[in-house]
């Protein structure tokens, strides 16, 4: 039985507010459980891991909860996060802008590999 969870956001971006807390939620659920989960962010979803975007964003109008404090519950829990090289070119900036809690740049091949890996469970958002 697969131990590990790689989760790839690509299409939960800035923009589908709506969509940003179960992806962030779930990361955390699984590693309460003591799996290994690794969120890996890529196009417009790397945004996410952008200095100053997640800490302007609530899941719900009105929430004091942003994105952001979901990221931070999640890493708090153990999961590790990633964004994509072609992210951060697509969106201009560098890894000196990323979040304290992105913890490195990874390419395709990463992630293909991860996924391959039969120890691995993969969710997509």
């Amino acid at each position: 039985m697969a131990n590990k969870l790689i989760m790839i956001l690509q299409n939960t971006t800035p923009k589908e507010l709506h969509a940003l807390g179960a992806p962030f939620f779930q990361a955390a659920a699984a590693a309460v459980m003591e799996y290994e989960v690794e969120v890996v962010l890529t196009a417009d979803a790397g945004l996410l891991m952008k200095k100053g975007v997640a800490e302007k964003l609530t899941v719900l109008e009105g929430s004091s909860k942003t994105v952001y404090d979901f990221i931070k519950d999640a890493k708090n829990a153990g999961v590790v996060f990633k964004v994509c090289t072609p992210s951060l070119e697509l969106n201009n900036f560098t890894k000196e802008d990323l979040i304290p809690e992105c913890t490195g740049v990874v390419g395709g091949a990463y992630v293909i590999e991860k996924v391959m890996d039969d120890d691995y469970k993969v969710l997509s958002y």
